[in-house]
């Protein structure tokens, strides 16, 4: 509802279906424009239009970049049911009476629409807007958002077959050699939805003279492209932790288990918007960067025919919670909204290293002094690329 002048006591959008969460691709978004008056009122036009538009913003330096998509355009103009019309098209509305303007349409078929999407430099955003225009008076225009979600099946064979990767790293302490760290990791397949449980298989040998510490997270990647250059944001969701391991020793893991927490699906139809997750399976070496294995992921909607594999996993992740501490963050009880960040900091590099998170409790072959410590840095990171790619994109001035 928008603010009300005296004549006008109620001008809102109500769905057919207020409890429908989100609409899908080929369905129909229904519902009525309600408007009541509080004196005698002249409507000449009720103008209803439907919108879906992806939308990019953010400053480099002085320069604003900004990029948009439209994804749905339906305009229509409503009438009154049984309700007398003048000759110039314009009804007379009167106190006491609640009219009621309907109208429908229907959603663009699959592979047309982009999932509704909310995030630090950008959003995928849909809604009705009603426009009331009156003789001699300003318009006056009221809206409501809805959801959409694209359906992400990742029952297919590429999403079900299983991926895996091994990496090495030599360590050098004031350039002398000092022996190297190696991992080697798979999982049973790259498609997952929210709540299941992904199985990890890994082996961790160190050879080097420090101890290194053996870890998992589900990273969040979120790709913004606008006049010409794009911009990477990337969040840590959730994450697991090994045991730590000691100079010449080994270390594995069978089914060692981290949830998918409540997160939105993939979205990887759009232009300029793109949001993709992985696995990181890394080692903590401390006085070095660490060593980083990625495993992609698609996080679909819905089930996937894997869940067989989260109740597979259930005592062994009960009987790890009891003996461990490696779970470092809770699971969100709701989706995160990545543009709610109370701190900004902005990483202006893409050779950040992701996952820089603090480690400072895994370096027990380091002192620490009580009286300085170093803040812990964020868990994510930002870098700004350019982009020659031959995208579509609509530029918007």
């Amino acid at each position: 509802m928008v603010g009300m002048t005296k004549k006008v006591k109620t001008f809102e959008v109500i769905f057919s279906d207020p409890s429908k969460v989100f609409y899908s691709s080929g369905e129909k978004v229904a519902g009525r424009i309600v408007v009541e008056v509080t004196e005698v009122t002249r409507v000449s036009a009720m103008k209803v239009v439907g919108v879906g538009c992806a939308k990019v913003e953010y400053a480099k330096g002085k320069q604003r970049c900004r990029e948009e998509m439209e994804y749905l355009k339906y305009e229509d103009t409503l009438r009154l049911d049984d309700h007398p019309v003048d000759t110039d098209g314009s009804v007379i509305l009167r106190p006491g009476n609640k009219y009621e303007y309907t109208f429908g349409f229907e959603l663009a078929q699959q592979g047309q629409l982009v999932s509704s999407y909310k995030g630090k430099f950008g959003y995928v955003q849909y809604y009705v807007k009603a426009s009331m225009e009156r003789p001699s008076l300003p318009v006056m225009e009221c809206k409501k958002l809805f959801e959409v979600e694209e359906p992400l099946d990742v029952n297919t064979p590429d999403l079900m077959s299983p991926t895996s990767g091994m990496k090495e790293k030599k360590v050098t302490c004031m350039f002398i050699p000092d022996g190297q760290v190696s991992l080697n990791a798979k999982i049973d397949r790259k498609g997952f939805c929210e709540g299941e449980e992904i199985c990890i298989d890994a082996k961790f040998e160190n050879t080097c003279s420090r101890i290194v510490v053996p870890k998992a997270a589900i990273v969040a990647k979120h790709t913004y492209q606008a006049n010409g250059r794009t911009k990477v944001f990337r969040q840590k969701l959730s994450s697991v932790r090994g045991n730590h391991i000691i100079s010449g020793m080994c270390d594995a893991w069978q089914s060692k288990t981290i949830r998918v927490p409540k997160i939105k699906p993939s979205i990887l139809g759009c232009n300029i918007i793109r949001v993709e997750y992985a696995l990181m399976i890394y080692m903590h070496i401390p006085g070095s960067d660490k060593l980083i294995l990625e495993l992609p992921l698609v996080i679909g909607s819905g089930t996937s025919s894997g869940m067989s594999s989260r109740t597979n996993s259930v005592s062994s992740q009960e009987g790890s919670q009891a003996s461990n501490s490696w779970v470092s963050l809770q699971m969100p009880s709701a989706p995160p909204s990545y543009c709610d960040i109370a701190r900004d900091y902005r990483i202006e590099t893409p050779l950040t290293p992701l996952l820089d998170d603090y480690d400072g409790g895994d370096s027990p072959i380091f002192m620490h002094a009580s009286e300085f410590q170093f803040p812990p840095l964020p868990a994510y990171t930002e870098v700004d690329e350019e982009h020659n790619g031959n995208a579509r994109i609509l530029q918007v001035c």
